[in-house]
């Protein structure tokens, strides 16, 4: 059942506004905040939230609705509204739709989904009980045990929302797993894939077949002890868990021909004042595409315009905290990059996952990489990169269900790292081809080329190998 409702409005909802929704309880429901009143919540007698609503978000990005609910957009620059009705209440979804419909009605806009908002009148919630105390503290978790967070979503695409991205640091915080349970129709948005820690976090994919599964390795799954856990084959032994794979995470997996170029790297700048973050990014986007990002932000839906300065002014503002940032491309030319940005002792690093989506019969443009490589090894700071092509969706969001490892097209290594390294190693390589040089003859950083496609898997025991050479493992 859906708890998430968005509103999309021209205008940016006034608090009288935001207070006619949330009377859609009636007029003797308590209003209260939390996150220093960045969530405003509708609460029963007893001070427990019914709904909680996000404050407005302004995106001046276009085709954020579109990526992550499939919903027609108002031009931008519009503002989105997220109400997140508790979970265990049964007009819990009402609330929120109730909200989204007096909002859409006041202020002028649409919500999300359609069927959510659809009445105006007040909801009956006399008698109601909701999600006691610390469940109910976090509006994103919807069942707490001692060893996890559950976060239930029924959203096209699961989101690094605000909602989310709170529950990530609050499970980090209290040494938790993080759960996410969807319907088999939801994919991930790929920085909510990234960010997705080691077991026991996972996927949990909804299957009227197996029940549950995760959504990454198809596990069958079972409500265990307080968790989402792989269900235990018969036959199983310690050395063989033989562990069951659901029907829906390997059917209909045929190639049709949508690609992604996934580029991931790390450049360490040294810490300067004058230092302007986001330009590494910035160059590999132009070669590309041919064009910048089209937008940013430190969360889903990705609101600002592309502006180098301001991402700088926000990572120098959280300094010396880490600042995790979201990266988008145009509808036209789908590209999402996760961007961390830490200071350590070596001194400023920018750590990029990276992925562009091609359909069939769209050339991915291979030939820039090079050229982007070159860029990154004699301006930013590279330390390293490797680029891989996958079989795997045109929007880049992630399914529940087998996509297959990309495969390795190129690995490149900083100056630095190949001036560090004794004698010839980085050049005398077990590799067929000899790497290229980038940069000047005096340093130069090192261009690795793997022969194969999409579908030649061989690409991995290459780069194993040369993984294992640069690193003086005599078995090569």
């Amino acid at each position: 059942m859906t708890k998430d409702v968005v509103t999309l409005t021209k205008k940016m909802p006034d608090p009288l506004s935001v207070i006619a929704g949330l009377l859609s309880g009636g007029p003797d429901k308590l209003v209260g905040a939390e996150g220093e009143g960045a969530v405003v919540q509708l609460c029963d007698e007893q001070g427990r939230p019914l709904v909680s609503v996000e404050a407005p978000l302004l995106v001046q990005v276009r085709g954020e609705a579109q990526r992550l609910l499939g919903a027609q957009e108002p031009e931008v620059p519009y503002w989105w509204t997220e109400a997140r009705a508790t979970t265990g209440v049964e007009e819990g979804e009402r609330l929120a739709g109730t909200f989204a419909a007096r909002l859409a009605t006041v202020v002028g806009g649409t919500a999300w989904p359609p069927q959510a908002a659809r009445s105006l009148a007040v909801v009956e919630t006399d008698g109601i009980s909701v999600a006691p105390q610390p469940a109910a503290a976090q509006p994103a978790v919807d069942v707490l045990t001692d060893k996890v967070a559950v976060v239930i979503q029924d959203r096209p695409v699961v989101a690094m929302t605000a909602w989310l991205a709170d529950a990530f640091r609050a499970v980090a915080n209290a040494r938790l797993g993080l759960q996410i349970v969807t319907p088999a129709g939801t994919r991930l948005s790929p920085a909510v894939r990234a960010a997705l820690p080691g077991w026991p976090s996972r996927w949990v994919v909804q299957d009227e077949k197996d029940g549950y599964y995760d959504g990454l390795s198809g596990a069958v799954l079972e409500w265990n002890n307080g968790l989402f856990v792989t269900v235990e084959s018969p036959e199983a032994t310690p050395e063989d868990p033989r562990t069951p794979v659901a029907e829906s995470f390997t059917r209909d997996v045929a190639d049709t021909g949508e690609r992604q170029l996934a580029i991931s790297y790390r450049a360490i700048h040294p810490a300067d004042d004058r230092l302007v973050l986001g330009g590494a990014l910035e160059a590999v986007w132009r070669e590309i595409t041919g064009e910048p990002p089209a937008g940013w932000g430190t969360e889903e839906p990705a609101n600002l315009p592309w502006s180098l300065r301001q991402l700088t002014d926000v990572a120098y503002e959280r300094a010396p905290e880490p600042t995790w940032l979201v990266v988008v491309g145009t509808p036209e030319r789908p590209g999402l990059a996760t961007v961390r940005i830490s200071r350590t002792t070596g001194g400023v690093e920018e750590d990029v996952t990276l992925a562009f989506g091609y359909g069939p019969g769209e050339e991915i443009p291979t030939d820039a990489v090079p050229r982007a490589a070159e860029t990154l090894a004699t301006r930013h700071d590279l330390q390293s990169m490797l680029v891989q092509v996958r079989r795997a969706r045109r929007d880049l969001s992630v399914p529940p269900r087998f996509e297959g490892p990309g495969v390795p097209y190129a690995f490149v290594l900083g100056a630095e790292e190949v001036r560090e390294l004794p004698g010839d190693r980085a050049r005398r390589t077990p590799l067929a081809t000899a790497p290229r040089e980038l940069g000047p003859r005096t340093r130069p950083a090192l261009y690795y080329a793997f022969p194969g496609d999409a579908s030649d898997l061989s690409g991995w025991q290459d780069f194993e190998r040369l993984m294992r050479h640069l690193k003086g493992d005599r078995a090569t």
